[in-house]
């Protein structure tokens, strides 16, 4: 991780280079978790919303494992459990 960046700026940061995303949230949700034993580890939980391009024509799990591959280092240290919603602005703007 890179010094005096949190996980969740640094998940956010990750994203938007590998994916230039047209929405991406990214929710820390390691309070929620406190006393967990993954989080007594001291890593954290992360939900992420993201919408990207690069989503087109591929399954959820290709997708997941797209987010896994960019967050590969994190995964196993700084993010104990991630919690993810991809899909492509076509599915987005379906949605609204």
């Amino acid at each position: 991780m890179v010094m005096g960046m949190d996980t969740r700026t640094l998940i956010e940061q990750r994203l938007r280079k590998a994916l230039d995303p047209v929405e991406l949230d990214v929710i820390d949700e390691s309070a929620a978790h406190a006393g967990h034993a993954g989080a007594a580890s001291g890593g954290g939980h992360f939900r992420v919303i993201l919408v990207a391009k690069e989503f087109e024509g591929l399954s959820q799990l290709a997708r997941q494992r797209r987010v896994y591959e960019i967050l590969g280092d994190e995964m196993k240290s700084a993010i104990h459990a991630l919690s993810m919603t991809c899909v492509s602005p076509t599915e987005y703007e379906a949605e609204d």
